[in-house]
């Protein structure tokens, strides 16, 4: 990605509007930094209300999307037109678009190139991270004016955060689909969710048990009322945590963001990655010492 950057124009990073600050990669700040960015939080239809993220990301430029409204879509079509009238390169403007996994980049360049040039799906997408493998070629998002090239925008593999600061992080992250369910037991996402379902509305689960902590009765409950059986009877656990999971990332369960969204919370993030990148950096130092003294010959 980095070595595209001589030929791009702006850099679209999308974040998920349900983790604002837990889907920050600072990879994207540290490298990608020298081009203008765009922030795009996605999926928004699947969240609560928030207002802070204008501030945060100054003097980048931050919009909310949902690839189902045409409204929001025609509001990032206007600001890369508008971009595009001050590119200075010959042969058309050049975006884009970079995320950690599975935060909706393809989605976002589908739902960009339908909305302008009213064209089938160009890139592949899915409910699991890593459909997208490689970095992808120019994608027409929209024709060019007076005589001039159009917009592209190049797809790229999701980058994950090269550390998680803390174990509810990485819940959130695969909570949201950010990570391979098979990474973490289902059972402990979906207790994770029944934490937050309990704090915004135990009567988003109501149909099928009565409010609980215990997530082992919510999926005994719900395995029994589809079925979800195993010989002798036996609740499946684990199908019955990722139908739980699934309906609440489609937004059938309930719809709000899991981070708390506050001036605060964001300088307590930036603090941790800032001290973890700096330990991080440390850590690579010293191992490329180590691995530089390692060979240096003993003289005799």
């Amino acid at each position: 990605m980095k070595g595209l950057l001589a030929s791009i124009d702006l850099v679209i990073e999308c974040r998920d509007y349900r983790t604002p600050l837990v889907s920050r990669n600072p990879l994207f700040e540290q490298n990608l930094g020298e081009r203008p960015r765009l922030i795009i939080y996605t999926k928004q239809d699947l969240g609560s209300k928030f207002t802070a993220a204008d501030k945060w990301d100054a003097p980048s430029t931050s919009m909310c999307s949902d690839i189902k409204s045409r409204n929001a879509i025609r509001n990032i079509l206007d600001f890369t037109k508008a971009h595009a009238k001050n590119s200075t390169f010959l042969f058309g403007t050049r975006l884009m678009v970079v995320g950690m996994p599975n935060v909706g980049k393809s989605s976002l360049l589908n739902a960009l190139r339908n909305v302008s040039l009213g064209k089938k799906k160009a890139a592949q997408t899915g409910d699991q991270p890593g459909v997208t493998r490689k970095i992808g070629t120019n994608v027409k998002i929209l024709e060019g004016e007076n005589g001039r090239e159009g917009v592209y925008l190049i797809d790229t593999p999701g980058v994950f955060v090269p550390y998680v600061p803390d174990a509810e992080s990485m819940l959130k992250l695969a909570l949201c689909g950010n990570v391979k369910d098979t990474i973490i037991p289902p059972t402990t996402i979906a207790d994770y969710l029944l934490f937050h379902l309990n704090l915004h509305d135990p009567a988003l689960y109501n149909s099928y048990c009565e409010p609980t902590n215990d997530i082992f009765a919510v999926l005994d409950a719900l395995a029994r009322k589809q079925g979800r059986l195993k010989k002798g009877g036996v609740p499946d656990f684990e199908s019955s945590a990722l139908q739980f999971i699934q309906k609440w990332r489609g937004g059938d369960m309930g719809k709000f963001v899991l981070d708390n969204v506050s001036e605060e919370a964001l300088a307590e993030r930036m603090r941790t990655l800032e001290l973890m990148g700096g330990s991080m950096h440390q850590a690579r130092k010293a191992a490329k010492q180590l691995k530089k003294e390692s060979y240096i010959m003993p003289t005799s």
